[in-house]
């Protein structure tokens, strides 16, 4: 559910394993899209009052849905995508789905002051709406004992053709330079949920960034070199605020090593 940058991808790799995969989109322009890569097209739309379009057909004869949509909160700040994702629970539970894996995100951790070091235990403590949102989707999702449901937060996701040195080119008064960057190359997001889907990792939940973390003045004007670009400028006034993703669970229960730095 939710064919964009990561979703379309992870289809076409899901289909190269031989995998059935149906794959939602909200656009009809990219119905055709789908279908060209062998994806069974569905045209569904979440709102806060309905589910519309085809979702019966989409989630019928299933066993694990891949919910991969975003909040969409910088679009719409007012949206609320908990009530939009509460909508979907009846449905998932109808259609006898057994295992969901939810993609969240890092951003339902906190930057602070002392950098802390974030493992698949510690406690989401986001104060921003759409970190709070993605929490309490988490929670909603792993109260329902009708299926299994694993969490899989990753860092900022990167593509050679998405790279956030292009979004930071020539920007001034960066803030939070020394910050570690928590980022993760989409290959290697990819290649961790094709891990659980093989092993049936279900009822966990999973933090997931490259395990190097440079801070992010050197970081982004070293890739900004790399790429030709013009250099960011920092704000070095105010002490840094950031945060480390520790990923040893990923590497534990799945056996998986990093391939791509991002």
């Amino acid at each position: 559910m939710g064919c964009g940058w990561l979703g379309l991808s992870l289809a076409k790799e899901l289909i190269k394993d031989n995998y059935t995969v149906n794959g939602t989109t909200t656009t009809k322009e990219k119905l055709q899209v789908l279908e060209t890569h062998h994806i069974n097209p569905f045209l569904i739309t979440l709102s806060e009052t309905a589910v519309l379009g085809s979702y019966s057909e989409f989630l019928t004869g299933s066993d694990t849905l891949i919910i991969n949509i975003p909040p969409g909160l910088r679009k719409d700040p007012t949206k609320n995508h908990v009530a939009e994702l509460r909508l979907l629970m009846p449905q998932i539970e109808a259609h006898a789905i057994k295992n969901v894996l939810y993609i969240s995100s890092t951003s339902v951790f906190e930057n602070e002051d002392d950098i802390p070091v974030i493992t698949a235990a510690t406690t989401p403590n986001a104060t921003s709406d759409s970190g709070k949102q993605l929490i309490e989707i988490e929670h909603m999702l792993q109260a329902n004992s009708n299926f299994n449901t694993t969490i899989l937060r990753f860092g900022g996701l990167v593509g050679d053709e998405r790279h956030p040195a292009k979004f930071l080119s020539g920007k001034t008064h960066v803030s939070d330079p020394e910050a570690p960057v928590n980022l993760i190359h989409k290959t290697d997001a990819i290649g961790i949920i094709m891990a659980i889907l093989k092993n049936g990792l279900w009822n966990v939940v999973l933090n997931a960034a490259y395990p190097a973390h440079p801070n992010k003045k050197d970081y982004y004007i070293e890739q900004c070199e790399r790429k030709n670009l013009t250099p960011p400028s920092f704000n070095g006034v105010e002490k840094s605020k950031g945060k480390i993703i520790e990923s040893k669970l990923v590497v534990q229960l799945l056996n998986y090593s990093f391939k791509v730095a991002p």
